[in-house]
């Protein structure tokens, strides 16, 4: 099982660019392609959190931007996508997961997952301090459908407030919670997906979440 410290931080906007002071104090951790199909692209992140929510940052070099959907709770990961997956109890086989495209359309559901089968229901009431924050950005061409570009940035803040009602949140400084990160790729065509994971012990499951990686609260 692959394992993260993360460090703690104050709240901040963010850009989708990823150059505010505060992911200076991260590292950052590469994912690893788990399909067969591959592609010569660096994909990492970095993850930090503060007193309300959690940080993740996931730079992904590309060359084509496949993204074509524009609305809330789309199937975006029909298309390029960064998916993070979240269960901060092992107890229940409840988890929560984030998608967002490369034009900022995100996909957040909770999933309830028997082993056997598994279903994303959208959050209810997702307004206020409830929302998550999120931007990205585009370097080396538009933030277009079918644009030519060198790669593609997401920054995404999910507040604790959104989680309310899984055991274990928020989080206690020392907590460990498990968690993935995911990215998928379609320069290969609408059928030949690419995929990166930070902990590959999933493999191409991305919903194999008793496999999930750890990630700690620093104190």
């Amino acid at each position: 099982m692959k394992e993260l410290v993360i460090k703690k931080t104050d709240d901040f906007e963010v850009d989708g660019t990823g150059k505010n002071a505060a992911w200076e104090n991260a590292d950052w951790q590469p994912l690893t392609i788990v399909s067969k199909n591959t592609l010569p692209y660096e994909t990492k992140l970095k993850i930090i959190y503060s007193p309300k929510g959690i940080y993740t940052l996931v730079d992904c070099q590309d060359a084509t931007l496949t993204a074509t959907k524009t609305k809330f709770l789309d199937d975006i990961y029909t298309e390029d996508v960064v998916e993070m997956f979240i269960w901060p109890d092992e107890k229940p086989p409840v988890y929560f997961e984030y998608e967002i495209s490369p034009l900022n359309v995100e996909l957040p559901i909770l999933v309830s997952n028997n082993g056997k089968a598994f279903f994303g229901w959208a959050p209810w009431h997702y307004e206020g301090d409830r929302v998550i924050r999120k931007a990205t950005s585009v370097r080396g061409g538009r933030k277009e459908s079918g644009a030519k570009i060198d790669g593609w940035t997401a920054e995404f803040f999910i507040p604790f407030r959104l989680l309310t009602g899984l055991p274990g949140v928020p989080p206690q400084p020392g907590d460990s919670w498990r968690v993935n990160v995911y990215r998928i790729d379609y320069d290969l065509g609408p059928k030949q997906a690419v995929q990166w994971a930070w902990d590959t012990n999933t493999g191409g499951n991305f919903h194999n979440y008793r496999e999930f990686g750890r990630m700690t609260f620093e104190q």
